[in-house]
């Protein structure tokens, strides 16, 4: 998909439908010139429901949409017809969306499931019909209520990726290379910072069918969560991936300074992404000898896993994809029992 095509913040107007309005109604009939109050109800305004999608990965779709009206319901009318309801607005939103009020920027809620619905804005009720107020004590009231007016709003859509693994690293080392490697995602290359401008997400297929996602998030530098280079629009992205992969080019002049930005940034804009597993990949392995590795052994960052990896010989990239896989499997039945724990409590 192009750069341009990649949309993961929009700001939406949205208003729902009114409810109709209830019905105030006698019944009358040859013969019968002082029938009972019958009318109905009215129907209740349209809702604008999301809906989550997992073959979308953008909010491109609001770029040219930014106005959202859901129509009214029906009155009410007599015999007691309950006046239509409004349709629904359904936006069909990626997996990963969260929505956040335009005017506290209060997060409400995140859609993480395919097929999930959630309302976004409901519907007005419509009014009651006169039929509705009848008693005992008050047989023919000649009233009945005006339907609810719908609601307005602006709202801000806002996409966090949702990915099994991220690559996290420097700009330049090598991360659109491997993932056009490892999936059949086409991310554009070339030998210069910040090629990479949007993420990109691609299927890695691993052994007997199975397969994980995996998104290049553009290159961090340092200071990005002060919101240089880049800044901070693409970390938020990392934020929804279970495994974070860093990736630090062999031959670099200095690979834990390297790693200590990376660290650095991720922890400036959330503390919490540190406790996200991880594995080091020294990428362009192609570029040193045994040699020169055994040389460097001690420049290699302490406190994480790490193997070298060559997108251009294939040299431990099958190695990576059964790395990764077992860490996701793992994280995903640590999440299982955490689930269980909770559900039992």
């Amino acid at each position: 998909m192009a750069n341009g095509n990649f949309v993961d913040y929009v700001k939406i107007y949205l208003r729902s439908g009114n409810g109709g309005p209830g019905s105030a109604h006698f019944y009358r009939a040859k013969g019968i010139t002082h029938g009972g109050p019958d009318g109905g109800d009215g129907g209740r305004g349209g809702h604008i429901i999301l809906k989550g999608n997992r073959h979308q990965w953008t909010l491109l779709g609001f770029k040219y949409r930014k106005h959202t009206k859901a129509p009214h319901g029906g009155n009410g009318s007599e015999n007691h017809r309950h006046g239509a309801d409004g349709d629904d607005v359904i936006l069909e939103v990626p997996l990963g969306t969260i929505v956040r009020d335009a005017e506290t920027g209060e997060i409400e809620f995140e859609m993480t499931e395919h097929g999930e619905e959630k309302i976004l804005v409901p519907g007005g009720r419509g009014g009651k019909g006169n039929s509705f107020f009848k008693s005992s004590t008050h047989q023919t009231p000649r009233y009945a209520q005006p339907g609810e007016e719908g609601i307005e709003t602006w709202k801000i859509l806002e996409l966090k990726v949702l990915a099994d693994v991220g690559l996290v690293g420097l700009p330049n080392v090598g991360k659109s290379t491997l993932l056009s490697v490892v999936s059949a995602a086409k991310p554009e290359i070339a030998n210069y910072e910040f090629t990479t401008l949007v993420p990109n997400l691609g299927m890695v297929q691993y052994r007997d069918d199975k397969s994980f996602a995996m998104a290049d998030i553009p290159g961090i530098i340092k200071g990005a969560h002060e919101g240089k280079g880049l800044g901070h629009r693409f970390l938020r992205h990392i934020e929804r991936n279970a495994t974070l992969l860093f990736c630090i080019s062999a031959d670099a002049d200095d690979m834990q300074g390297q790693y200590d930005i990376l660290l650095n940034e991720l922890e400036h804009y959330n503390p919490e992404l540190l406790d996200k597993p991880r594995l080091l990949a020294l990428t362009r392995a192609d570029l040193v000898d045994e040699e020169l590795k055994e040389l460097r052994k001690d420049e290699i960052p302490k406190g994480i896993p790490y193997l070298y990896i060559s997108a251009v010989t294939g040299e431990g990239v099958t190695e990576l994809k059964d790395r990764l896989y077992q860490m996701i499997t793992a994280n995903r039945e640590d999440e299982a029992g955490e689930k269980t724990s909770m559900e039992e409590e």
